[in-house]
């Protein structure tokens, strides 16, 4: 047994030195090849063309008794590299797979933020016209609240007296409508909070 396997290894590390020509049984050609490899289903030469990995089925009946082919242990062999390279290629697609999952699960949180950013900002600018609203309408109460131009009358004209003002009428519409602005602003505040959390 050890005597077979030096011999392979002999044979292995000679042919790797030396360049020689390989004919398949199709007739194809492989000139100056030199072994690299020795594999149970074949060899790997290496020619001016580049790396090419030859079967022992193409070669013929003497190369093949050369590097003590064995169709058994040649068709194990070759099962087994299948078996390898398909499960190789299942990782692969898996790890493809769940870069693809990851990618597009950040590609949403990005969305998600940007939605959110934007909402936030949007919130924020519609509660600044709130409150520019709410302080317009304050100034318009107080003006309403106050009262009219002032003249002098009564006996003698020495009684200072107010014309009514005019804003007065709209007192309880400016307050209606402050009561609405600043409920709108305390939701718009709530939304605000929440979406800063």
């Amino acid at each position: 047994m050890n005597a077979k396997v030096l011999t392979f290894l002999i044979l292995s590390f000679t042919s790797a030195v030396f360049s020689e020509d390989f004919k398949t049984v199709n007739g194809k050609e492989y000139k100056d090849a030199s072994i690299t490899r020795v594999d149970p289903d074949g060899i790997v030469v290496k020619t001016k063309s580049g790396i090419a990995k030859v079967y022992f089925a193409e070669l013929p009946k003497d190369v093949q008794e050369r590097f003590h082919y064995d169709q058994q242990k040649a068709s194990g062999y070759s099962a087994e590299q299948a078996a390898n390279y398909t499960a190789y290629q299942k990782q692969q697609e898996e790890a493809q797979r769940q870069r693809e999952a990851a990618t597009a699960k950040q590609k949403t949180i990005l969305l998600e933020q940007d939605a959110a950013k934007n909402r936030t900002q949007a919130l924020q600018a519609h509660y600044g016209e709130l409150q520019k609203q709410e302080d317009d309408l304050l100034l318009q109460i107080g003006e309403a609240k106050q009262p009219g131009p002032a003249y002098y009358g009564g006996k003698n004209n020495r009684t200072l007296l107010h014309h009514p003002n005019p804003k007065k009428s709209q007192l309880p519409f400016l307050q209606s409508h402050l009561s609405d602005v600043r409920r709108e602003k305390g939701e718009v505040r709530k939304q605000l909070e929440k979406a800063q959390r």
